[in-house]
Protein backbone atom coordinates (compact mmCIF):
# COMPACT_ATOMS: atom_id res chain seq x y z
CA UNK A 1 0.00 0.00 0.00
CA UNK A 2 1.30 3.60 -1.03
CA UNK A 3 1.44 6.13 1.43
CA UNK A 4 -0.42 9.76 0.66
CA UNK A 5 2.47 12.38 0.39
CA UNK A 6 -0.05 15.18 0.32
CA UNK A 7 -3.08 16.03 2.45
CA UNK A 8 -5.61 14.80 0.53
CA UNK A 9 -8.58 13.99 2.66
CA UNK A 10 -10.07 10.78 2.62
CA UNK A 11 -12.85 9.77 0.84
CA UNK A 12 -15.68 7.06 1.00
CA UNK A 13 -14.37 4.08 -0.91
CA UNK A 14 -10.62 4.99 0.28
CA UNK A 15 -8.79 2.56 2.14
CA UNK A 16 -7.88 2.79 5.97
CA UNK A 17 -4.36 4.15 5.36
CA UNK A 18 -1.27 2.49 7.50
CA UNK A 19 -0.88 4.34 10.43
CA UNK A 20 0.18 3.73 14.21
CA UNK A 21 0.43 5.82 17.24
CA UNK A 22 0.32 5.38 21.32
CA UNK A 23 -2.51 6.06 23.05
CA UNK A 24 -2.87 8.11 26.49
CA UNK A 25 -2.35 4.42 28.20
CA UNK A 26 1.18 3.95 26.47
CA UNK A 27 -0.57 1.56 24.19
CA UNK A 28 0.14 1.06 20.03
CA UNK A 29 -2.67 1.37 17.86
CA UNK A 30 -2.51 0.89 14.07
CA UNK A 31 -4.57 0.57 10.59
CA UNK A 32 -4.04 -3.85 11.60
CA UNK A 33 -6.13 -2.69 15.15
CA UNK A 34 -9.42 -2.00 13.47
CA UNK A 35 -9.73 -4.77 10.74
CA UNK A 36 -12.62 -7.12 11.07
CA UNK A 37 -15.00 -4.63 12.71
CA UNK A 38 -16.23 -1.49 12.16
CA UNK A 39 -14.37 1.56 13.45
CA UNK A 40 -15.12 4.76 14.04
CA UNK A 41 -12.01 7.17 13.98
CA UNK A 42 -12.91 10.99 15.18
CA UNK A 43 -10.06 14.00 14.54
CA UNK A 44 -10.43 16.52 17.24
CA UNK A 45 -8.30 20.10 17.13
CA UNK A 46 -7.10 20.25 20.86
CA UNK A 47 -7.72 18.20 23.73
CA UNK A 48 -9.12 20.02 26.65
CA UNK A 49 -10.85 23.22 24.40
CA UNK A 50 -14.80 23.40 24.28
CA UNK A 51 -15.30 22.17 21.18
CA UNK A 52 -13.54 18.69 21.78
CA UNK A 53 -14.62 18.61 24.99
CA UNK A 54 -18.10 18.91 23.80
CA UNK A 55 -17.67 16.07 20.64
CA UNK A 56 -15.95 13.84 22.94
CA UNK A 57 -18.65 13.94 25.47
CA UNK A 58 -21.21 12.72 22.93
CA UNK A 59 -19.10 10.03 21.63
CA UNK A 60 -18.69 9.04 25.29
CA UNK A 61 -22.38 9.36 25.61
CA UNK A 62 -22.68 6.80 23.38
CA UNK A 63 -19.95 4.49 23.54
CA UNK A 64 -22.39 1.55 25.05
CA UNK A 65 -24.59 2.37 21.35
CA UNK A 66 -21.61 1.95 19.51
CA UNK A 67 -20.68 -1.43 21.31
CA UNK A 68 -23.94 -2.71 20.93
CA UNK A 69 -23.43 -1.94 16.95
CA UNK A 70 -19.86 -3.81 17.33
CA UNK A 71 -17.48 -0.90 16.90
CA UNK A 72 -14.90 0.45 18.26
CA UNK A 73 -14.17 4.38 18.90
CA UNK A 74 -11.13 5.63 18.98
CA UNK A 75 -9.94 9.72 19.00
CA UNK A 76 -7.29 11.45 17.65
CA UNK A 77 -5.59 14.64 17.90
CA UNK A 78 -2.04 16.49 17.60
CA UNK A 79 -1.81 16.28 21.70
CA UNK A 80 0.95 14.51 23.90
CA UNK A 81 0.10 11.11 25.24
CA UNK A 82 0.27 13.25 28.94
CA UNK A 83 -2.48 15.85 27.51
CA UNK A 84 -4.54 12.82 26.08
CA UNK A 85 -4.60 11.25 28.98
CA UNK A 86 -5.50 14.64 31.45
CA UNK A 87 -8.16 15.34 28.59
CA UNK A 88 -9.67 11.21 28.61
CA UNK A 89 -9.30 11.68 32.44
CA UNK A 90 -11.61 15.16 32.78
CA UNK A 91 -14.18 14.22 30.37
CA UNK A 92 -14.53 10.58 31.67
CA UNK A 93 -13.81 8.97 28.32
CA UNK A 94 -14.19 5.22 28.29
CA UNK A 95 -12.12 4.79 24.60
CA UNK A 96 -8.85 5.28 23.34
CA UNK A 97 -6.62 8.41 22.82
CA UNK A 98 -3.95 8.27 20.55
CA UNK A 99 -1.26 11.12 20.30
CA UNK A 100 -0.56 12.51 16.74
CA UNK A 101 1.99 14.69 18.02
CA UNK A 102 4.05 14.76 14.58
CA UNK A 103 1.11 15.12 12.44
CA UNK A 104 1.50 11.79 10.67
CA UNK A 105 -1.48 10.32 11.56
CA UNK A 106 -3.47 13.43 10.49
CA UNK A 107 -1.65 13.76 7.37
CA UNK A 108 -2.44 10.78 6.39
CA UNK A 109 -6.07 10.88 6.82
CA UNK A 110 -6.27 14.30 5.14
CA UNK A 111 -7.13 16.09 7.85
CA UNK A 112 -4.15 18.14 9.18
CA UNK A 113 -5.15 22.04 9.25
CA UNK A 114 -2.47 24.90 8.46
CA UNK A 115 -2.09 25.28 12.06
CA UNK A 116 -0.84 21.45 12.79
CA UNK A 117 -4.13 21.04 13.98
CA UNK A 118 -5.99 18.10 12.81
CA UNK A 119 -9.46 19.85 11.64
CA UNK A 120 -13.09 18.43 12.91
CA UNK A 121 -13.38 14.80 10.98
CA UNK A 122 -15.06 11.34 11.59
CA UNK A 123 -14.39 8.66 9.58
CA UNK A 124 -16.16 5.42 10.02
CA UNK A 125 -14.71 2.81 8.75
CA UNK A 126 -16.01 -0.87 7.44
CA UNK A 127 -14.52 -4.28 9.06
CA UNK A 128 -12.50 -4.46 5.85
CA UNK A 129 -10.55 -1.43 5.89
CA UNK A 130 -12.58 1.06 3.54
CA UNK A 131 -13.67 3.92 4.40
CA UNK A 132 -17.51 3.95 4.82
CA UNK A 133 -18.36 7.79 5.59
CA UNK A 134 -16.84 10.84 6.17
CA UNK A 135 -18.77 13.42 8.60
CA UNK A 136 -17.45 16.94 8.02
CA UNK A 137 -19.23 19.47 10.21
CA UNK A 138 -17.67 22.27 12.55
CA UNK A 139 -20.91 21.39 14.89
CA UNK A 140 -18.96 18.91 17.54
CA UNK A 141 -22.02 17.27 18.75
CA UNK A 142 -23.21 16.17 15.49
CA UNK A 143 -20.61 13.55 14.63
CA UNK A 144 -21.16 11.16 16.86
CA UNK A 145 -25.08 10.80 16.49
CA UNK A 146 -24.12 10.70 12.49
CA UNK A 147 -21.36 8.25 13.20
CA UNK A 148 -23.88 5.70 15.12
CA UNK A 149 -26.14 6.45 12.76
CA UNK A 150 -23.83 4.88 9.77
CA UNK A 151 -22.41 2.34 12.04
CA UNK A 152 -25.82 0.97 12.69
CA UNK A 153 -26.62 1.20 8.75
CA UNK A 154 -23.15 -1.03 8.46
CA UNK A 155 -24.63 -3.70 10.82
CA UNK A 156 -27.58 -3.81 9.03
CA UNK A 157 -25.92 -4.26 5.73
CA UNK A 158 -23.77 -7.12 6.58
CA UNK A 159 -24.96 -8.55 9.76
CA UNK A 160 -22.93 -8.57 12.67
CA UNK A 161 -18.93 -9.26 12.97
CA UNK A 162 -17.47 -11.98 14.81
CA UNK A 163 -13.99 -10.08 14.92
CA UNK A 164 -13.65 -7.43 17.65
CA UNK A 165 -17.14 -6.81 18.86
CA UNK A 166 -15.92 -5.65 22.23
CA UNK A 167 -16.42 -2.46 20.68
CA UNK A 168 -12.97 -1.47 22.61
CA UNK A 169 -9.64 -0.94 21.90
CA UNK A 170 -8.34 -0.49 25.30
Amino acid sequence: MTEPTTNRPLRAGDPLPEFSGTTDSGKVVSRSDLLGRTSVVFFYPKAGSLGCSMESREFAKLEGEFTSAGATVVGVSVDSVDAQQRFRESCGLPFDLVSDADGSISLRFGVLGSLRLARRTTFVVGPSGTVVEVIRTWRPRQHAEIALDRVRRIRTETGPTSVGSTGSTR
